[in-house]
């Protein structure tokens, strides 16, 4: 009790009333075990959150009032919180001018084209924002490591992925590049959580189950990528994901604070 009503004295009124707001007795009951200092924690990290929300609305008006084109790649390792990401920054944008996508092993057809012919299809029509969870960028780390590609594959990837990002800036698109990154303990907890879990046990895959036991085979491959993509023009955002909500705002903001766009005006009919 005596440390309970030590750390409200430390509150400041404006604590205290967002604590007594809808939002902070949601995050306040959040837990079994009340933490007063957490659960502002996670009511200021919601508030920021929803102000950035509105501000990605103002950004999609403008791209599709402007015909811009906008792809925004999340790569990292498995269970970084990718998906969950995505999930959070598109939950009020308008679904009909954006789309997600998270392509499935190549078909038989795809094996034998160009490499990139299936990330192509797939790219913005002018209006469009485009969320890649996981990208071409699977045979930069994914693929050598799990043995999925060939080494020539591999080195004929790393010899063309620069030019085929610049053709992508060159033709009016934006391009931004996010890697989410867990430590290896952060990574088995959510594996262990999400084995754990009867409503998330699908995420699981052969390539999950393997990820602790090759994780410096994966670091070696992400290194190398790094190193040969991280340009000017078509730089890495790391972000540490180890906290996903403060990963996700830290995303967020990035978008807003690189994408040039400006408020537009509502239309009256």
């Amino acid at each position: 009790m005596r440390n309970q009503a030590s750390t409200k004295s430390r509150l400041s009124e404006e604590d205290l009333q967002l604590l007594n707001t809808p939002l902070g007795m949601k995050s306040l009951f959040a837990d079994k075990k009340t933490n007063l200092e957490k659960a502002i924690r996670m009511a200021k990290h919601e508030l920021e959150f929803k102000r950035l929300q509105a501000e990605v609305i103002k950004l999609q008006n403008w791209v599709i009032a402007r015909k811009k084109k906008l792809v925004i790649i999340f790569e990292g390792r498995d269970a970084a919180g990718k998906g969950g990401a995505i999930r959070r920054i598109t939950a009020h944008i308008n679904p009909r001018q954006f789309r997600i996508v998270a392509l499935p092993k190549p078909s038989a057809e795809e094996q034998g084209q160009w490499y990139f012919q299936r990330y192509v299809n797939k790219l913005p029509k002018p209006g469009e924002i485009v969320f890649f969870d996981r990208s071409w960028y699977n045979r930069a780390v994914v693929e050598p490591v799990n043995g999925f590609c060939t080494k020539p594959q591999y080195q004929n990837f790393m010899k063309h992925v620069n030019s085929f990002e610049r053709m992508i800036l060159d033709s009016d698109t934006y391009l931004i590049k996010f890697y989410f990154s867990i430590t290896k303990e952060e990574q088995a907890l959510r594996f262990k959580e999400i084995k754990s879990n009867p409503l998330k046990k699908w995420k699981m895959t052969a390539v999950d189950m393997r990820a602790q036991e090759l994780w410096d085979e994966y670091t070696a491959f992400k290194l190398k990528m790094f190193e040969n993509t991280n340009l000017p023009h078509s730089p890495w955002v790391i972000i540490d994901a180890n906290k996903k909500s403060e990963a996700r705002i830290e995303a967020l903001r990035y978008i807003i604070d690189t994408i040039p766009y400006e408020e537009i005006p509502e239309q009256m009919d």
